[in-house]
């Protein structure tokens, strides 16, 4: 058969990586595929820069429209990121009739219910698959791999960024700046790190995991998010005196009163598998009714293993181009008319353990005062830890943990704390999980 035209929309560092994977394993992609797959087309702003890739029988242009618009493609493959064009031209293509293959995380996660729902009008298929852990099978696990499964929750680390600086903040002794500063020297970490290190990027990739694993509407917008910018390395090193690590994790679970969504820094303890993926990498973890826990580890990013994620998509749509479009897997894993709106909670709501840090006077009563508020909001004390006074200081740090509690208590309480006399600055805040 006639390989499948392909149309690149982007050929920067995974789009360049897509056309090497397809190059460099074309026998093998073939076999698997069925039939040949072809980059026939590609969109770069600047064709002179598109240097990591061998582009020679690409056509190349600058107008990305063009490529959509082309009749011989089958197959557009959107790597351009933003959502506003993005979402333009993949709209675009679907109305053509072609599939689209996507990393784009944003995209799905604010756009994605309106994408779906005009592929499956039009019958074509939009694969995502590189949009959530980069080179991790993620998406097809959740989707084929847990079809059978109640899935009661999933974590994870699933921003590198962020991983990386808190491993460094924990393995050098380092503070969030001068980690930060590293990764942007690395080339993990953009000029402007918001997306990551304030949980955004994350809390995108947390959208898509919860709807594929509940069937629910993805819903970006209902995400509780926090970054890692407040995180000191005496936290850090509390946390391990304790027998815990500090993850920035994605946490969706499933209760009887509805869904939880949230992404913020979160001890766990260190003996857990996930409490030691480091540096870049990224690995979800996903508690199901028959299976159990499962984790699934890898890079989160770069050139290969998101250009893997891209042409497995790829290879599943070259699959079904001969298949009943009905019998397709959803987007979503779940039938489109079976998705159901359970409410998500606010983080009010949400019940969970606390890691607590502040500064008190070093005096007898003390003590007694903050559990005496603790007491009032129903909240138990699980472990402290009570460090002396550095020379001259009259304030002594105290770290507590605590049992789980509805989160609008413990607001509750860190705000009486504040206010007590004896309590210098700001109480430091990490939320607590098990992940068992």
């Amino acid at each position: 058969m006639e390989p499948v035209k392909v149309g690149l929309l982007g050929l920067g560092t995974v789009g360049g990586g897509t056309v090497n994977v397809l190059s460099g394993n074309a026998e093998e992609i073939t076999r698997r595929a069925g039939r040949g797959i072809q980059v026939y087309c590609a969109a770069t702003r600047d064709s002179r820069k598109a240097r990591s890739c061998d582009t020679e029988g690409i056509w190349l242009t600058t107008n990305p429209h063009e490529v959509v618009a082309d009749p011989q493609i089958e197959i557009i493959v959107e790597l351009i990121g933003g959502t506003d064009l993005a979402r333009t031209l993949v709209l675009k293509a679907i109305a053509e009739g072609k599939h689209v293959v996507t990393a784009n995380k944003a995209l799905i996660a604010l756009y994605g219910n309106e994408i779906f729902e005009a592929a499956q009008k039009a019958g074509v298929m939009v694969a995502f698959e590189a949009a959530v852990g980069g080179g991790i099978p993620i998406i097809k696990a959740l989707r084929e791999g847990l079809a059978g499964n109640h899935i009661e929750w999933l974590a994870g680390i699933i921003n590198g960024t962020s991983n990386f600086i808190l491993t460094e903040m924990r393995d050098k002794g380092c503070d969030f700046a001068e980690a930060l500063v590293d990764a942007q020297h690395r080339g993990y970490a953009e000029a402007n790190p918001t997306f990551d290190v304030e949980g955004i990027d994350a809390a995108h990739k947390l959208t898509i995991l919860a709807s594929i694993a509940f069937g629910i509407p993805l819903q970006f917008e209902q995400v509780y998010t926090e970054g890692i910018g407040a995180i000191t390395r005496e936290d850090i090193d509390y946390a391990g005196q304790l027998g815990y690590r500090i993850k920035h994790l994605g946490i969706a679970r499933r209760l009887a009163e509805g869904v939880e969504l949230r992404v913020h820094p979160t001890l766990i303890p260190y003996r857990r598998l996930i409490a030691n993926v480091e540096g870049v990498m990224n690995a979800i973890l996903v508690k199901g009714d028959a299976v159990g826990s499962t984790l699934y580890y890898g890079p989160g990013a770069g050139a290969d293993p998101t250009a893997s994620a891209v042409v497995a998509d790829l290879v599943d749509v070259v699959r079904a181009l001969t298949s009943d479009p009905e019998n397709r897997v959803p987007h979503l894993a779940f039938q489109p008319d079976a998705l159901v709106d359970l409410p998500i909670l606010s983080m009010e709501e949400v019940k969970t353990a606390y890691y607590l840090r502040m500064r008190a006077m070093d005096e007898p009563g003390v003590l007694a005062e903050v559990t005496r508020v603790f007491g009032d909001q129903s909240i138990s004390i699980e472990a402290i830890l009570q460090k002396e006074p550095a020379a001259g200081e009259n304030h002594v740090p105290i770290i507590m943990l605590t049992q789980p509690v509805l989160e609008r208590n413990m607001n509750e309480a860190i705000r009486r704390i504040e206010a007590l006399e004896s309590i210098a600055g700001p109480v430091t805040r990490i939320r607590l999980e098990t992940l068992c």
